[in-house]
């Protein structure tokens, strides 16, 4: 095992031991050691996350699979297996009458750390945040959902204490020639 990839292990490994936030439900979910340069950041798991042990796998994982597979030509299976999954937050932060609840700002500090080590040990060419709350962690202020889909930047990781060596573009793309480009540039 090469020392790059033992170094993720080792971070995905104390990530799912992590239990900083006592109102969360369930453990933390975790897409898996990938040694990737290209992270795909999404908000927080869903109800049945926990229980098939990693992110994206019930309704809004089908959507997206789907949507990478028509636009950018990359199966499930390919995509979990060269892209790292993170997220704003680890666990599945519970219900509320209106449905799933948003992260508090607590929590969103206490998992930070996850996602600032992630992006200082994987360097990533491509950051590919998955709704407001996973944009917010790259652009401030967080501009209108129709106004940063299509586009790619390039920006700073904005998590504090994050040391990456580059500095990834953010993409947020509908156009499947441009995503499957950067997709594969950043391999």
């Amino acid at each position: 095992m090469d020392n790059h990839y033992e170094s993720v292990s080792k971070l995905v490994e104390a990530l799912r031991r992590c239990r900083r936030c006592p109102q969360m439900q369930f453990s933390p979910v975790s897409g898996g050691p990938v040694s990737s340069r290209v992270i795909l950041v999404g908000q927080a798991p869903g109800t049945r996350e926990p229980e098939a042990g990693r992110p994206f796998a019930w309704t809004a994982g089908k959507t997206l699979f789907r949507w990478f597979s028509d636009v950018a030509g990359v199966d499930e299976d390919s995509f979990r297996a060269t892209v790292y999954m993170a997220a704003v937050c680890r666990c599945f932060p519970g219900k509320t009458a209106a449905g799933d609840r948003v992260p508090s700002r607590i929590e969103i500090e206490n998992c930070s750390s996850w996602l600032d080590s992630e992006i200082a040990l994987l360097s990533p060419g491509l950051v590919i945040p998955v709704g407001k709350l996973a944009i917010a962690q790259f652009i401030e202020p967080v501009p209108a959902l129709s106004e940063v889909i299509g586009q790619t930047r390039t920006v700073k990781p904005k998590p504090a204490g994050a040391q990456s060596r580059r500095t990834p573009q953010i993409a947020c793309q509908r156009n499947r020639h441009t995503l499957r480009h950067k997709f594969r540039d950043s391999y």
